[in-house]
């Protein structure tokens, strides 16, 4: 089991930043590809970023490349989602998840472990 604990979520104006962390525990955290993942309001949950096993490839969507920077450190089993430029599309729940595989992938049911969520709203 993998037990992982996301933060750093809040309410923010358009253009402002925020950091997510999420900690991870139970495993060890260089096995698993990590992912950041969201969720707006009546709408379904969306991929938004992952980073393979030992920081070397990132993938994001297209809405937040340039904005938004995944980034891990496996000696202290954290990842972290740095988001610039926040917009109010941005607003949702981001939930963190890992996967025990050496590649990554978009689709939350190959996921294994998920975070429990934090919010982030975005006013204009």
């Amino acid at each position: 089991q993998v037990h992982l604990v996301e933060s750093g979520g809040g309410l923010v104006q358009a253009g402002d930043s925020l950091r997510l962390s999420c900690a991870a525990s139970g495993r060890t955290f260089s096995d698993y590809v990590m992912a950041w993942f969201r969720q707006a309001p009546g709408k379904e949950r969306e991929f938004v970023a992952a980073i393979t096993r030992y920081g070397t490839r990132t993938t994001y969507i297209d809405s937040v490349r340039g904005r938004f920077t995944i980034s891990r450190d496996n000696a202290k089993a954290t990842a972290y989602l740095q988001m610039n430029g926040l917009k109010p599309e941005d607003t949702a729940v981001y939930y963190c998840a890992s996967r025990g595989a050496a590649t990554m992938t978009t689709s939350d049911r190959l996921y294994d472990y998920w975070g429990q969520g934090t919010q982030v709203t975005v006013s204009s």
